[in-house]
């Protein structure tokens, strides 16, 4: 059993040069160097992730709006074909009633439109023209194929284009739509004859010729 020097404790061997000091970290300059490095690569993936987001934003922004512009076109089909359908309708009603205005415009004309009967025309018309019906069809306005039914024809000295002499039958529209043409007895101007215009203006050319003649 040996024994110990007292006094004397053993020291580790250290390496010459060392002097005792602890070993120091990697340099510094080293994670200097790799810090951009890594802010650059960080900083390219959040541009990337960026540019994703705003892809798909830009994406779902053209979807809604692509959306809101399918539902107003949807909405306004709708609202047309409803303004359609009420239009129809409400014109098939009142083409039912056109033999009864006629009834009623006959009436009038011979003086026959009196006491109570005459209450409940008027009250019929008023309701007829709330509804949109409209009149139309007068003496000595031109004829017009897609609103005139001619169902006599004549010659006329005084008129200087086909006009409507008589209206044998009103027309009826609703809005832009006619419900029934007027029924017309037309006139065109005699074959041959010269229009009054033009004689009105030959007589006028005479008499200023001879005006200045004096």
């Amino acid at each position: 059993m040996s024994e110990e020097t007292p006094g004397f404790e053993e020291k580790p061997d250290v390496p010459s040069g060392t002097d005792g000091a602890e070993p120091k970290d990697a340099p510094s300059s080293s994670k200097e160097e790799a810090s951009p490095a890594g802010d650059a690569v960080e900083t390219v993936g959040l541009t990337a992730q960026l540019d994703q987001v705003r892809t798909a934003l830009n994406e779902r922004t053209g979807d809604l709006q692509r959306l809101q512009a399918e539902y107003q076109n949807y909405r306004r089909r709708v609202e047309r074909d409803r303004a359609a359908v009420k239009e129809i309708a409400v014109a098939n009603l009142l083409s039912e009633l056109l033999p009864v205005l006629d009834d009623i415009g006959r009436a009038r004309d011979h003086k026959e439109l009196v006491g109570g009967f005459k209450s409940v025309a008027e009250s019929v018309e008023t309701v007829v023209a709330k509804l949109g019906l409209q009149q139309f069809g007068k003496e000595g306005e031109p004829f017009d194929p897609t609103i005139h039914e001619a169902l006599m024809h004549s010659y006329a000295p005084d008129v200087t284009e086909t006009t409507c002499v008589s209206i044998l039958q009103p027309g009826y529209r609703i809005g832009e739509r006619t419900i029934r043409p007027a029924r017309v007895a037309v006139a065109e101007p005699q074959p041959g004859a010269t229009p009054a215009a033009s004689k009105e203006e030959k007589t006028t050319d005479e008499e200023s010729g001879g005006s200045e003649e004096v």
